[in-house]
């Protein structure tokens, strides 16, 4: 019997990458291989069309196991579990001290309080942290003042309570350099803020081994509108700022690295976003090591992440949950050690009970239905996120090392370089959004074409709040969404009390009439027109008398390129201009029948955000 035995899939025989190769040319039928199959990323790297062994036989990084050094295999060798986080702001400590109660006992595993207060002295840290076990739970703040006070009012809950403080885990959210890049000034001055960090984590190290002080947040970074290359280099050379300032002070990195925790924010390119957290953890370590530390623990990045912000949409919003579901899983199967999903209605209203649930079940759900937390680096020895994980740490090295050429991370942000970079990859967003060469599905495509949101906006959470505090040495970096243009123009539609009717004339060939009337009546319902479509007219007349008698503001003639030679001119001369009559397409006939006085074409090449304001204009909503 035993000889009887075969391999697995030994009956079929090894294909090569030449096979390969030739196979693909054979089907491109002498398309240009380059410009068809190859895909040129913003990151500055090219993405194969297939990847095989051969890609990545030279890759160093294959040599390490999980949980050793360099750490591009996660920092767990045998299992790959995370902190479920539920972020909180702080306003009412009562009230969000029930919150957070709630959240812990719904399956979150630690909580990050934001501190939103003028002062620490106000924040009644006893009455916020009642009936929580901070000694058994992930314990995160964040706030930007007055450091000292707040540690010394943790100390003090550590020490009312006689709570274990050896295994304790947290962070204190230290991050003069996230004020400089979210506020543009330095939380006291630069001196005073780096003398406190010191301090801190002289302090911090003694009582609490296991909490971060610092924290060098990515976030702030990404969701002003970075790419994923200039979000990990930037936050390196955060990273790597308070290392050298802080071991020129006298502390050792020994001491320093392990009290930096990274925050990076998780976006929707799902096989990028895993690869950019193995690459971040891999640069992290050589980065440490340089330094010349003998223990290389030292060197393991404590990764946080956060589902993005920049991507999400006031108008579909419960796509946000789908978006926040592929993020989530490309931070876990990255590897992150604590993980928080943001509120799908986040953006546009306070997130309430049923928002923060769904959240916290995304993580639950993965870890409990699906067991992502039981293997270790899950994505090891996958071709392509090997090969990306490689390619997204060289890109973002070079990135690493003009902001070192710059002088460092806080003198590169006060000449406005780095913000400059960001700004323009920012753009570049929001052009491809306008263009639709980027899917925001809900918004630039696929609408939900009767939906209205302008009743359930929290005008103080969705309108853009200025980041700048008035004693700014350098510009902040803004918040971004990338479908914001998209959505203030639907906006204006609902706050017009208008609902402009757009009709489709559908005539002539089957498949062209449908095919254009899908493609316009998903461009008009964009910007939250009323769309009309039709299964088809016999002549141009009955058509042309149908959209009258719906009141149509705009007719939309749908049909093929070659019977609109004659089918557009006789539409426009019947319609006399008592509606705007649009050609849904590119004609060859275009310039004929724009010397006939036929000016209004829409196709897949026209800016969406551009042509639709144009004709909200014509239609008297400014």
């Amino acid at each position: 019997m035993g000889n009887n035995l075969k391999k697995l899939f030994e009956e079929f025989p090894p294909v090569s990458v030449e096979q390969w190769e030739e196979a693909i040319r054979v089907d491109l039928k002498g398309a240009d291989y380059e410009k068809k199959l190859v895909w040129k990323t913003d990151e500055g790297f090219k993405v194969k069309p297939y990847y095989t062994s051969e890609d990545i036989k030279n890759l160093a990084h294959l040599n390490y196991e999980p949980g050793k050094f360099p750490y591009v295999r996660g920092t767990k060798s045998d299992h790959n579990q995370w902190e479920i986080i539920q972020d909180i702001v702080v306003d009412d400590e009562k009230i969000t001290n029930s919150e957070a109660l709630d959240a812990l006992n719904r399956g979150a595993t630690g909580i990050c309080f934001k501190v939103d207060k003028s002062s620490t002295k106000d924040l009644d840290l006893s009455s916020l942290l009642k009936d929580i076990y901070i000694q058994c739970i992930e314990l995160q703040l964040e706030t930007y003042i007055e450091p000292l006070q707040l540690w010394n009012k943790l100390e003090n809950e550590f020490d009312k309570r006689v709570a274990d403080s050896k295994n304790a885990k947290g962070s204190l959210g230290y991050n003069p350099l996230g004020m400089l890049t979210q506020h543009g000034s330095w939380i006291i001055n630069e001196e005073t803020d780096f003398s406190n960090a010191k301090e801190l984590i002289t302090k911090v190290s003694q009582r609490l081994p296991g909490y971060r002080v610092l924290l060098a947040d990515g976030r702030l970074i990404r969701e002003a509108g970075s790419s994923t290359v200039q979000e990990m280099a930037y936050t390196l050379a955060i990273g790597n700022e308070y290392l050298h300032r802080l071991s020129e002070a006298g502390t050792k990195i020994e001491t320093i690295a392990p009290r930096i925790q990274f925050n990076l924010s998780i976006g929707s390119n799902y096989f990028f976003e895993i690869a950019k957290i193995r690459a971040f953890r891999m640069l992290w370590s050589k980065i440490v090591e340089a330094y010349g530390v003998e223990n290389q623990e030292a060197a393991k990045a404590f990764i946080h992440a956060t589902t993005a912000r920049y991507n999400m949409t006031l108008y579909d919003p419960y796509v946000n949950m789908l978006r926040q579901t592929t993020e989530s899983m490309s931070a876990v199967i990255g590897g992150i050690d604590s993980l928080s999903v943001r509120p799908f209605n986040s953006i546009y209203q306070q997130p309430n009970s049923f928002s923060n649930r769904i959240a916290r079940n995304v993580q639950i759900i993965l870890k409990e239905e699906a067991y992502f937390d039981k293997v270790a680096d899950p994505a090891g020895g996958s071709y392509y996120i090997e090969a990306l994980t490689a390619s997204l740490a060289q890109e973002a090295w070079k990135e690493f090392l003009w902001v070192e050429e710059q002088g460092g991370y806080s003198k590169a942000f006060q000449s406005g370089t780095i913000q400059q970079k960001v700004k323009s990859y920012a753009q570049k967003m929001f052009s491809d959004v306008a263009a639709r060469k980027a899917t925001i599905l809900g918004t630039n495509q696929y609408p939900n074409f009767n939906e209205t949101v302008l009743s359930q906006i929290n005008k103080d959470v969705y309108w853009k709040q200025d980041c700048s505090n008035g004693q700014s040495i350098a510009e902040p970096l803004q918040p971004i969404r990338i479908s914001t243009e998209i959505e203030n123009m639907r906006l204006k539609t609902e706050m017009s009390n208008k609902r402009p009717k757009v009709f489709m004339l559908t005539i002539g060939n089957l498949a062209m009439r449908l095919a254009r009337s899908q493609f316009s009546c998903n461009f008009f319902a964009v910007a939250g027109f009323e769309v009309i479509d039709n299964n088809g007219f016999a002549t141009i007349s009955e058509g042309i008398e149908a959209g009258l008698k719906a009141k149509a503001d705009i007719i939309v003639l749908c049909s093929s390129d070659e019977e609109y030679a004659t089918l557009a001119p006789e539409a426009f001369k019947l319609l006399e201009n008592r509606a705007i009559f649009v050609v849904a397409g590119n004609p060859p006939c275009m310039e004929e029948l724009k010397s006939q006085g036929i000016t209004n074409f829409i196709s897949i090449r026209s800016n969406l955000l551009e042509t639709l304001t144009y004709y909200q204009k014509l239609l008297g909503i400014n």
